[in-house]
């Protein structure tokens, strides 16, 4: 197991220009972390910066930081034809970016709608699955595995995951598996968790403290799908039996990326220090 962090947990710093990405590398090694995700537009952005691409290979060679994982948005509804192939192309070009990068896993997102039941689901799913294939199909050509998320509701509970994971028929296409993200839709994480971990090439590790829908907690909440609300939290310290679900990915022999994923209202340096030494503390103990 490789456990680092993804450039995520870190928005609010370089968001506040506390922080720059390349200096968020800094933080990372001498964190101890083997690897950090790159996740751009959130804190930095490799169009306004072009040389950013080199820059980041080099600091991270020099730190022994590998880069683990590209990360980026997409989405395959589009109003018409001419838009889903450019977004098609886009997503292609973004895995050039990640070759360059040197990085071997891409996760990109594949779908948003507003209505997300599984009507609706079960009518986009070629569609979507056919551009995840010609993306996958790219990538294997750099050695690149692409992979979905369990979020943004709509192809976020284990068995919509699972469904397009096997529509789209690529040994390069699996799934960045979020083990908290779960929580968002109602699911079961322990379930969720061991329902998708044998398609997971990357793990998040994420926490959330959660309140029943009858109990408003008030700033700082989100909801879920049936109601409840949500609100991110050190891994280790909200409402997730972490310790049973790092068992189970360690049970599952799993030994590729872990990251932490830190969304919490404590300061981002601190929460995502925290998380990560919980999680490697729970992970040697499992």
């Amino acid at each position: 197991m490789k456990l680092g962090i993804s450039s995520y947990s870190l928005y609010q710093a370089m968001h506040q220009g506390r922080m720059t990405i390349e200096e968020a590398l800094d933080w990372t090694a001498e964190l101890g972390a083997a690897h950090i995700e790159i996740v751009p537009g959130l804190g930095f952005d490799f169009f306004e910066d072009p040389d950013l691409e080199k820059r980041l290979v080099e600091r991270a060679a020099k730190l022994s930081l590998t880069l683990s994982n590209y990360a980026i948005g997409a989405n395959f509804i589009t109003d018409n034809e001419e838009n889903y192939e450019a977004e098609i192309e886009r997503v292609i070009s973004e895995v050039d970016r990640a070759a360059r990068l040197g990085v071997k896993r891409m996760r990109h997102d594949v779908a948003s709608r507003e209505d997300t039941s599984i009507l609706r689901f079960n009518e986009d799913l070629e569609k979507i699955a056919a551009a995840c294939r010609r993306i996958a199909d790219h990538a294997a050509g750099y050695g690149i595995i692409t992979s979905v998320e369990n979020h943004g509701y709509y192809v976020q509970a284990s068995d919509r995951v699972q469904t397009l994971v096997h529509a789209v028929n690529r040994p390069n296409f699996k799934t960045t598996l979020d083990v908290g993200n779960f929580v968002c839709v109602d699911e079961n994480p322990l379930t969720a968790v061991a329902n998708n971990l044998p398609y997971a090439s990357m793990v998040h590790i994420k926490d959330f403290y959660i309140r029943p829908a009858h109990r408003n907690p008030g700033e700082g909440w989100f909801r879920s799908a049936g109601g409840s609300y949500l609100r991110g939290a050190i891994a280790g310290q909200g409402d997730l039996d972490l310790v049973e679900i790092i068992g189970l990915v360690k049970s599952s022999g799993y030994d590729g990326f872990l990251s932490i994923e830190y969304e919490g209202m404590e300061d981002c340096l601190t929460g995502t220090r925290i998380a990560f030494e919980n999680v490697r503390r729970i992970w040697e103990e499992a």
